[in-house]
């Protein structure tokens, strides 16, 4: 699409990011995925960020997609995620993260060899409502993606201090 991205470097990570969005494609395709984030925890399993990605693809389309226009909107996307560093919090060193799939319906396992490959996460949630900052919306029949950001509220209780006695 004539756009500049960021690659990983590592052969694995490569393959899992690969491989988890390759997993989820027949399900974003079938219209069951809802959301799909990209989380950042700290060393406690607590979320410190949240980027989700909103997905809703229109199943009465099917072959009749122009894609000039999707390559247009798609490339128009991309060129604002290289820029939305500035919204971005600087994140701890020792921090993990992980990509989660939202689904509007579990797949059965039984109709999807592939439904076994995603498993229930126990992620902790926030007590109070997030602070969404938006990023990037795009809407390009059959395909609308929304980008928002995702930080715990100001009034968010602090994961206690671990204190040396």
């Amino acid at each position: 699409m004539n756009v500049v991205v960021q690659r990983a470097r590592h052969p694995q990570l490569r393959d899992y990011i690969h491989s988890a969005v390759s997993g989820l494609l027949p399900f974003i395709q079938k219209g069951l995925v809802e959301r799909v984030a990209v989380i950042f925890f700290n060393t406690d399993n607590i979320p410190l960020e949240r980027f989700i990605f909103k997905l809703t693809m229109d199943q009465s389309y099917g072959s009749k997609v122009e894609e000039g226009d999707l390559e247009f909107s798609l490339r128009s996307f991309l060129v604002k995620l290289s820029v939305s560093e500035g919204v971005t919090k600087v994140l701890p060193r020792d921090c993990r993260w992980e990509i989660t799939a939202y689904f509007r319906s579990l797949p059965h396992v039984s109709t999807s060899k592939d439904a076994d490959l995603w498993i229930p996460t126990d992620t902790k949630q926030w007590q109070q409502p997030s602070l969404i900052t938006p990023i990037k919306s795009m809407s390009s029949e059959p395909l609308s993606v929304q980008l928002y950001l995702e930080h715990p509220s100001l009034s968010e209780p602090k994961p206690q201090e671990k204190k040396i006695l």
